[in-house]
């Protein structure tokens, strides 16, 4: 079969993967074979092809046929429609996955939406989870443009919470309004006037984590959950005096939670089945442009979610 591999090296100032020809994957006991019709590529992965390891293979998000299933008799049928989430590889015509980590497709749902779900909407949809009710509370979430932003916006704002999304560009703002945001900033420091947060996530690291912790208020919680600038934070903790007194700062990610990942598959597929859940589709392309899109993904020239075919 053809799958991307990484080769380390820098292509036009970015991360370079190649097409090759790989054996077909055996899948273990516990997962099923799948025939991949789409993915996503994620911005993370484009850090982490920059010093891939000797056996990775990215690809964490895919949609597409259950070719074979689970030798236990676990999870979805040969001839099921699924998106899954496996832990690497998906970037080629055929992928092993876990049952645990995958879901079955309604006829409403297509490959190309799906595969814009697993990492993105995963980590909203569990970020949210351990953040708390939002319902009436005023939230401030940075890094709002991204694929794991507009999931957020939307599902915050379903649940009744007073958001104000950061996003750097105009246009960007426009859809982050559409998808429920009460308040669209270019900077986190223009953020809330003279009214604090109940609630921060935060995304983007750097200078933006000390300002966006000032903006919350006393007894208040930061989940930190992405370093979008790449630079780490510096942050004095006599800022808690200042204002967020008795705050919370906590780190999340999405796979430190017990939760399977096919039962939250099936969640988000159902609120987009539901038109409750919009995938953000920046890019849907062929996958011979795999290379340009991790490029133009990593350098934030696509808004949203980047979903490739496989011809």
């Amino acid at each position: 079969m053809r799958a991307y591999v990484p080769t380390g090296k820098a292509h036009s100032g970015g991360p370079h993967v190649v097409l090759a020809e790989l054996p077909q994957p055996r899948p273990r006991p516990d997962e099923a074979l799948i025939k991949v019709e789409a993915y996503s590529v994620n911005r993370g992965e484009t850090f982490k092809l920059e010093e891939p390891g000797a056996s990775w293979r990215p690809g964490k998000d895919v949609a597409g046929l259950v070719v074979q299933q689970a030798a236990d008799g676990s999870g979805p049928e040969a001839g099921r429609r699924v998106v899954g989430h496996p832990a690497g590889g998906g970037w080629a015509e055929y992928a092993a996955v876990p049952s645990s980590a995958l879901a079955e497709l309604p006829d409403s749902v297509n490959t190309v939406r799906a595969a814009a779900l697993p990492l993105a909407g995963l980590t909203a949809l569990r970020l949210l989870r351990a953040a708390g009710p939002v319902g009436g509370r005023r939230v401030l979430l940075t890094g709002a443009s991204g694929g794991v932003g507009h999931y957020v916006t939307e599902l915050a704002a379903a649940a009744g919470a007073h958001l104000t999304a950061v996003s750097a560009t105009p246009e960007r703002g426009v859809r982050l309004r559409e998808l429920g945001a009460r308040d669209v900033v270019a900077d986190v420091a223009d953020a809330g006037g003279d009214e604090p947060y109940d609630l921060v996530l935060e995304s983007t690291g750097g200078g933006a984590l000390p300002v966006a912790l000032a903006k919350l208020r006393r007894g208040g919680t930061l989940v930190w959950f992405g370093q979008a600038s790449r630079t780490p934070v510096t942050l004095d903790f006599f800022d808690f005096f200042q204002g967020p007194e008795s705050a919370t700062l906590r780190h999340f990610h999405y796979a430190d939670f017990p939760e399977s990942y096919a039962d939250d598959l099936a969640a988000l597929v159902r609120l987009v089945a539901d038109g409750r859940l919009h995938p953000e589709l920046g890019r849907v392309t062929d996958w011979s442009e795999t290379a340009a899109t991790l490029v133009d993904l990593r350098d934030r020239r696509i808004r949203g979610n980047a979903v490739l075919t496989v011809s």
